[in-house]
């Protein structure tokens, strides 16, 4: 198998279109150089250059490796990038967009410690459901739930959060206990109106673990899941909420799980910021100081 050492060394090749030069970046001889490449086309059974005195061509088979071969650079990079300077004094601000469980729960507390460890640095925090435009509201970092359609924005996974059906004892005492998602639809069920798909169109998962979609119904539905917690906890119905959400209430036994084995929606959780070859050093300490804060309470989500 070739070695990543020499794919990069193929990418550099062609990025400076010569081997004396890439030799004396890497201060190695040429003739190691094409040896390298020499033995990265042995192992593939291809050849990737055409090589003239005066150029380099790429063949049909380069071209493809260098564009893959260059995107494994550029992401080795970026990992590099992300754990340098982290000795370095972080300064300036931070203007951060965070949902508002997710706020209320973990993100105040992390982020006001994170500009605790960092005295030269401040971080203005808003929290709001609906996704804000990164540019024109001047933010620097946004945290969301879902997937990311615009293009011009780079979105790194922090976490998965996953979601449960959950119901109060006293509901469960009067109408009873749905045995699967089908007997949902004899019950109350409260819908989220953040939902993409619908509020009451709820995921569930087969036994082959194949997602599907069942359409339930009931009297009342809103865009805070705080208050569809309250709702459930007044045993007015059935809701399917983020555990970080109701993890309390669970283990104070206010409110039970439903369902367990067939419940399948699970969210990710993604920090987003503008598109840049290279985000700052405070953006990329403050992103990984949030995702260990996620992990740190993992049993939580």
């Amino acid at each position: 198998m070739p070695q990543i050492d020499d794919l990069v060394l193929f990418t550099q090749v062609i990025e400076h279109g010569s081997f004396s030069k890439v030799a004396e970046i890497n201060k190695i001889t040429k003739s190691v150089v094409s040896k390298r490449i020499s033995k990265l086309e042995n192992e593939l059974g291809v050849q990737l250059i055409y090589r003239t005195t005066r150029k380099l061509t790429l063949t049909e088979p380069g071209s493809v490796l260098f564009h893959r071969a260059k995107e494994i650079n550029q992401v080795a990079q970026s990992a590099f990038d992300a754990v340098t300077g982290y000795s370095e004094a972080l300064s300036g601000n931070i203007r951060v967009s965070v949902p508002t469980i997710s706020g209320e729960l973990l993100l105040a507390e992390a982020l006001s410690d994170f500009c605790q460890s960092h005295p030269g640095l401040t971080v203005e925090m808003s929290m709001d459901n609906h996704f804000v435009d990164l540019v024109s509201d001047n933010f620097d970092l946004v945290i969301r739930t879902g997937y990311l359609e615009d293009s011009s924005l780079i979105a790194r996974h922090i976490f998965n959060s996953r979601w449960m059906i959950c119901a109060s004892p006293n509901y469960i005492a009067q109408f009873g206990l749905p045995e699967t998602p089908k007997g949902l639809l004899h019950h109350n069920c409260l819908g989220y109106t953040q939902q993409s798909t619908g509020p009451f169109d709820w995921l569930f998962i087969r036994n082959n673990n194949e997602n599907y979609t069942l359409k339930v119904a009931g009297n009342f539905a809103s865009d805070n899941a705080a208050a569809l917690k309250k709702a459930a906890l007044k045993g007015n119905g059935i809701a399917y909420l983020p555990t970080c959400l109701i993890y309390d209430e669970l283990q104070r036994g206010e409110l039970i799980e439903v369902l367990p084995k067939h419940s399948g929606k699970v969210v990710g959780i993604y920090a987003v910021y503008p598109y840049t070859k290279k985000p700052s050093k405070r953006i990329q300490a403050l992103i990984e100081h949030i995702r260990e804060r996620y992990m740190g309470i993992k049993e939580r989500f």
